[in-house]
Order: structure tokens, then sequence, then C-alpha cells
């Protein structure tokens, strides 16, 4: 093209004569990155009698590798498919008018999503699927966005104002994007409107309407055909025209255009029956004839163009190659693939050619690297890598890695290209999309041998393909027949787990998660293969949300416990509390012996803090006694309600009362049960002026004694059996208390004190009331009353007391501890008289 400038080349993929059905009868979906294509029936075509194609009742789609290989066919059992396409993990995503979607794998397993209860109502009339999600227009003209393939809710996108379905409307992805939101181009009248989440714009054309859109790969351009038949190329912000072209113009063509799709981001692809028209940036034109009609897929770097008979790849011939191969080219790397031509050939040209590219060299070596990569036949990959390796041996510094890491992917990509895989990727698509998603891609279609090849090969973990073929291998495998009923099973579980264990231990797929591959067993139904694999599975966290959902109770709470992890076995104490009746619960834990008795102690210590009354039923369904009492009696010092407090305590003692071991506590449950009855009772009498319940039997009797119930106060000692020596010090202490000095003379009177007088004197001079205490003085001991004197201030009565037990040794200590001269000459005029 644009004389000489420009080189496009078609190159043949596969031969495929006679695997396709006729195109022209089929609604298709292709995709991208060498990916398999998806046909349907067009039900508004008529199917002419006598052709092999049999009778279909149900929509029935089939999906083909480009090597015309069929991978899937199944049929559609749901309202009218309204459109259907690929996503980037290469799942089908098909589309009926009520709005439900599906995602179908190579395998034929689906996943169902809905655009939800409003959709369904209004129906769905198109739609436009990309990569990561779709855009869908409802019978009411506005469009709804599905960002993702995890069935997520809708969103509404600006309305359009739209009176009739457009004539045409395509999708920019969000990534194409500056703002990162989907865009839709809408042709309306003469015109196109842009819409995104939060306007509809005009952008004022009037060359439309137009019969096809079609976005550039990078979303910076956009091809328009209008119905008048004029190819427009403008910037995806119109602000910009690039080419014009008149397709009516085009020798040859027969009926409408049937797309425009892009080749790479620099040509466009205009298809007829049996005739492709590559234009070219400046509107020249390449021609390709093929037999039949045919189906174009965009790619990055390319068109990919599925006929009758063949699969071709048309694509800008990459700048690397045009370097060598381009006639006359004087290049440093076609003058290097000459001199290693001739190196073959002996000749001394070879090195001449060298010298003469010294400096360049480097350059021409990475060149020759870069060409073979875009390279689809084996014969010119090696004669380029041959060359380079020939121009490495006249560099003294040349990092080796581009060269080997091109000839590792080199020999992936003719792996997957041939026709019984049927991946045609090129250079640029395996870079773009990652190796990673490569074995991704060969795991769908169960080549596990060759992805697990390839990862070895390039040095990639095997665990993402080692857990498709194990669930792979469970799906088809079955259980052996040596037996009957759930021995049968058994059997065929065991050699299954057997197997795929065998096979991770021989590979190394030390991360492969066993939990993952049970779930799939228990998905299928097979529960005693999902728990053999879980034995095998080094989490507890990952055992334990299977073990449970698969209803192994006992199992996932002994494996909690074994993992050592409290939130663990937490999690699953209160699932199961929540799932099992009460009784079923307990039974659990008391039946699981030793391996769940850590389970208990933490279900203890969680009711204890969050659930008094999951813990009284767990001691009573242990028939653990004391621990109800002790729970009982914890709950009754909480209690502020006297009926429920004196129940509590009363249930207390009823449980101690029904251990024979424990016949004190219940004998001291009893009495506090009949001491908060009588405190009641007291309280009642006082009209609850006075508090009373709740105080320990020493102070009901000090708080009667201070409100002048003194025959209550006997009557609790006596029901209590309170000592004497206590009732006395607790009368002294009350009676002080209340200053009621002359009853405490009566009382000290009443008959021998038990606790002695010093007591008393202590206690009053202690209180501050030190005359009070000297009457109590003459009823001590007395070789204690001079000091008794003393301590209550009577130095006089002290002295007095030492002359009528003729102490004078006392008396002599007296005066040296005289606090001052006045006592001590009173004291010395004692001692005087003294004999």
């Amino acid at each position: 093209m644009q004389e000489g400038t420009f080189f496009y080349r078609r190159q043949q993929c596969y031969s495929i004569p006679g695997k396709l059905p006729e195109l022209d009868d089929y609604v298709i979906a292709g995709c991208r990155y060498g990916g398999p294509i998806a046909l349907m029936r067009d039900q508004t075509k008529l199917l002419a009698l006598g052709r092999s194609t049999p009778a279909i009742t149900k929509a029935q789609i089939q999906v083909y590798s480009p090597a015309g290989e069929g991978l899937l066919i199944f049929s559609w059992d749901q309202s009218k498919i309204i459109r259907f396409g690929w996503t980037i993990d290469e799942q089908l995503a098909v589309l009926n008018e009520e709005g439900v979607y599906r995602l179908y794998d190579l395998q034929g397993e689906y996943q169902q999503h809905s655009l939800g209860t409003e959709a369904a109502e209004l129906g769905i009339i198109d739609a436009r699927i990309q990569d990561n999600g779709f855009v869908a227009l409802t019978t009411s003209l506005t469009l709804l966005e599905v960002k993702g393939w995890e069935g997520s809710r809708p969103l509404t996108l600006a309305n359009p104002g739209l009176t009739e379905p457009p004539h045409s409307w395509a999708v920019i992805p969000p990534d194409l994007n500056i703002s990162r939101h989907v865009e839709v181009l809408l042709s309306v009248d003469a015109t196109i409107h842009t819409v995104d989440n939060l306007e509809s714009v005009d952008q004022r054309l009037s060359q439309g309407p137009f019969t096809h859109i079609s976005p550039s790969p990078n979303g910076k351009s956009l091809a328009l055909l209008a119905f008048s038949g004029t190819l427009l190329v403008v910037s995806s912000d119109f602000q910009r025209s690039f080419a014009e072209f008149d397709t009516l113009a085009v020798a040859g063509v027969q009926g409408p255009v049937k797309q425009v799709e892009w080749c790479g981001n620099d040509a466009i692809l205009v298809t007829w029956t049996s005739l492709a028209v590559l234009v070219g940036p400046f509107g020249d034109t390449l021609h390709y004839t093929y037999s039949g009609s045919t189906f174009a897929i965009t790619e990055i770097d390319g068109v990919r163009v599925l006929g009758e008979d063949v699969c071709d790849l048309i694509q800008k011939v990459p700048a690397s190659t045009l370097s060598i191969f381009k006639p006359g080219s004087t290049s440093p790397s076609a003058i290097l693939y000459d001199a290693w031509e001739s190196f073959t050939k002996k000749s001394p040209k070879a090195d001449e050619s060298i010298r003469s590219i010294r400096p360049e060299l480097a350059k021409a070596v990475d060149e020759c690297i870069d060409a073979a990569g875009q390279e689809w036949e084996p014969h010119w990959q090696r004669r380029l890598l041959n060359a380079a390796k020939f121009g490495r041996g006249f560099l003294e510094f040349h990092n080796p890695t581009d060269f080997v890491h091109m000839g590792q992917t080199l020999k992936v990509l003719n792996a997957v290209r041939y026709y019984e895989i049927g991946i045609p990727l090129t250079y640029l698509q395996y870079n773009y999309a990652s190796p990673s998603r490569l074995i991704t891609r060969l795991t769908a279609r169960n080549m596990h041998l060759l992805a697990l090849r390839i990862s070895g090969f390039l040095g990639l973990k095997p665990d993402t393909v080692l857990k498709h073929w194990a669930c792979a291998k469970i799906m088809r495998s079955r259980p052996t027949t040596t037996g009957v009923g759930k021995d049968a099973e058994l059997g065929g579980d065991e050699e299954v787990c057997r197997l795929i264990v065998k096979k991770f231990k021989e590979v190394g797929g030390v991360e492969v998660s066993y939990a993952d591959i049970a779930k799939k067993a228990w998905e299928v139904g097979r529960g005693s293969l999902a728990t053999k694999l879980l034995d095998h599975e080094p989490q507890g966290s990952d055992q334990v949300p299977l073990l449970l959902s698969m209803k192994e109770d006992k199992l996932a709470l002994i494996k909690a416990v074994d993992s050592g992890d409290t939130d663990l076995v937490y999690h699953v104490l209160l699932h199961l509390h929540k799932r099992l009746p009460l009784g079923s619960f307990f039974r659990l834990l008391e039946e699981g012996g030793k391996a769940l008795i850590p389970a208990g102690k933490l279900l203890e210590v969680y009711a204890r803090e969050q659930n008094r009354e999951m813990l009284r039923d767990f001691y009573y369904s242990d028939d653990r006694r004391v621990e109800s009492a002790v729970l009982s009696l914890d709950e009754a010092s909480r209690m502020l309600d006297q009926a429920s407090k004196i129940t509590a305590v009363k249930t207390a003692q009823k449980f101690f009362s029904e251990d024979k071991d424990r016949s004190f506590e219940a004998k001291m449950t009893d009495e506090s049960a009949r001491l908060l009855v009588f405190q009641q009772q007291l309280e009642s009498e006082a009209n609850g002026k006075i508090k009373f319940f709740g105080l320990t039997v020493n102070e009901t009797i000090r708080t009667c004694l201070l409100n002048g119930l003194s025959k209550r106060a006997d009557k609790i000692k006596s029901d209590f059996k309170v000592p004497d020596k206590r009732f006395w010090y607790i009368k002294l202490h009350a009676l002080t208390e209340s200053r009621d000095f002359e009853g405490l003379e009566g009382f000290a009177k009443s008959k021998r004190s038990p606790i002695g007088y010093e007591a008393f004197v202590h206690h009053l001079v202690e209180k501050g009331y030190p005359k009070e205490a000297v009457p109590y003085v003459s009823k001590c001991d007395s070789p204690k009353r001079a000091d008794l004197f003393v301590k209550c201030g009577e130095w006089r009565m002290a002295g007095i007391e030492c002359k009528e037990r003729n102490d004078k040794a006392k008396l002599d200590e007296l005066r040296k501890r005289a606090p001052n001269s006045l006592i001590a000459r009173e004291l010395d005029q004692i001692a005087t008289t003294m004999k």
C-alpha cells in the first residue's frame, strides 16, 4: 500500500475444508486472541430442503476451534436468545430477551445470572458483549450496563432519548476510555449519540445513518459505514477525520457489506460474500477472495478471517520483519541475515558483511530475534534465530535472555498453534494475554498434559493445572462396581482420592488446595470422596467451611480443634448452635470424647460472656450440678429484682442438694435464701424505708439495732445461730454508733459479757467517747485497769488504782509518762501517801 510504504500479509493458519457449516446461515460470535467461534442457526433465514443440515427445533449453539474442530454443542432451553459473545476468560455469555444470561465454559458447564425483575418485565431487544461485561438495550430504549461476570446488579446509563431502536450501535470498553467508564455509540438519524453513565451527547454528524460502527482495538478511532456506502474513519472523540472510502466503488461486490472490522489499529477490513477488502490509512485497498461466506474477528495486531475452507490471519507486516525481508533493504538486520546465509554457504562475504555493520550489530541481533517471534512457520523461525545466534558470536557482551526467552516462547506458540490444539496465537497476543492465561485456556479445554508440560517448561507453578485436572477427574470418574450401594461408592472414591494425591506429590503441587477439589466433589454428589480429600488439606480454615456445608458436623469440629485456631472453633460452634436443635448440639459435644473437650471449654467461655441461657442449658444437659449451681449464684449476684434473686439462690441450693458431696454448700445456700426472705419481710415491715435486702447476717443485725428493732435482731441471732461473742460485738458497735449509751449500759449489765469489758473501753475510746468508757474500766481485770484509765484520760484514777493495789512500780511508770507537770504533781502526791 501507499507505493510500497506499508505492507500487509495474509498468513494461512489452518486449512479447514468441510469442517464448518455454511457461515451465511448462522449468527456467529468470535473470541479474540486466537479463541474459538460460536455459531447459532439464524432463525430469520429459510432452511433449504435437501440440505444435509438436520432440522433443529430448539436453539442450538455450536463452538468450533479456529482449526474447525468441534469443541462444544448445547441446546438452549430458555426464551429467545438476543445476543451471545465471549468474555476475556474464554467463556461464552448468552443473553435472552428476559434478561437472563449464562456463562458457559468449554465443557458445557454454566453459571446463570439475571438483570433483575425490572429488566425481565421490560424485555431486552439487543446487547453488545465485551471482554468484561456488556450493555443491554431494553424495549423502553434505555441502556443497562453490567460490569464483570459475577452477577452484579446492572447500572442504568444516561437516557439517550430514543424514539426507535438505533440503526446500529457499538460499545467502547471502560479500559479504553480516559474516563474509565463504558461509552455507547448509537446511530440515530444522520448523527451519532455517545452515551455514558452521566450524559448523552449528540455529535452532530450529517453523513449518517450508519449501518456499522466499529471501534479500533485501542479505542482511539472509529470506522463508520453509512447507508450510502461511504466508509468514514474518525477519532473516537469525533474531532478529527482520518479517511473516507466509497465501498460502492469496489469492483465485483455483491450484496450489502457484512462486516466492518479493524485489522490492528491501522487498517479496516470490509467483507462481502466471498470478498474481503482491506482499506489502508490513506484509502489504499488490498483484495482477498474467498470461496463462500467469511467471518472476521478483530485482533490487537491484525484480523482473523474464517472461510469455508481456510482460517487466515491478515496483519500489517511487523517492523522487524519488514526491516529484514523488504526487497532491497540495507538495514543492519537484513545484512546480518544475508551474512548468516553466506556463512552457511561458506562464502567469505559473511565476514565482510559483519564488519560493515559492526557498530549496529547488537541492534541487528535484536531485530532478528523479534522477527523470529513474528513468523508462523518453524522453518523461518529457525533461520532467523540462527542468524541472531551467528551475530551474537561477534559481540563481546550481549545479554542472552531475549534469545533464550524467544526460543522458549516459539516452542510454546508452535505447540498451541497445532491444528489439534487450535489456538492461533501471535507473539504479540501471547505477550499481551500472558502465559498464565494461555495455561488457563488449555485447562478449560481439558488439555491438562500439554498445560502441565508448558507450565514446567516456562517455570510456572502447576497448581492451576492440577486443580482443574483433579476436578475433571472427579467429574469423569464413577464409583467402582465391586460391591453394592455405599460400599461400591466408597471403593471408587478411595481410588480417585489415591490417584489425585499421588499425582500432586509426583508433580509437586504443594500449594494446591485440596479443599477446592473436595468442594467440586461435594457439588457433584461425591460426599465420601470430598471427605477423603479434605483429610489431605493442611489448612484447617479451608477444611472446616466445606465440612460444615457437607453437614459433617463432628468432623468439622474435630478439625477446627486440631487446627488450634480458637476463632475457627468458635465459628463452627456458633454455626452448629444456630443450625442444630439444642439437644443434638449438646449431644455432639458430649459424644465427642476427649477430642472435643477443648471445644466444650471454649463454648463455656463464650456462653459465660455472651449467652448465659445457652451455658445453663449446656450444664443441665451434661448433668453438671455444681457448675449449674455456681452459675445460678453468679446470676443471682447480678440481679436487682428481689423475687428473682431469691429464686436463683433457691435454684442453686437445689443443684447443690442433688450432689451428696456438696452438703455444706447446700446448707449455706439454703440459709442465704432464708436470710433473703427474712430481709424482704423486714423491708416490708419498714414500708421500704430501711434497706435490708442483700445484706449479710451481721449487717442485718446491725441495721436492726440502729433502727431500734432489737427484737428482730435477737430473732436473727437465734434463727441463724449467731455466736454470742459476735452478737455482742455487733451490738456494741451499733449502740455506740447510735450513741445509745444508756442502752449500752443496760446491755452490759444484762448478763456477763462474753467478750469481756476491755472491748467496751477500747471501742468507746476509739470512737471518741472516753468519758463513757470510764464506768466499764472498773469491770475489767485489776492489773489492766491503770492502763485503761490512762487510755480514757483519767490519770488521777489510774494513780488511785495503783495506790489501792499498792503497785509502786506502776505508779512510777505513770509519773514518767505523765503528759504535763500538773498530772505529774498529782501522781507525786498519791505516791507520797503510799507506805
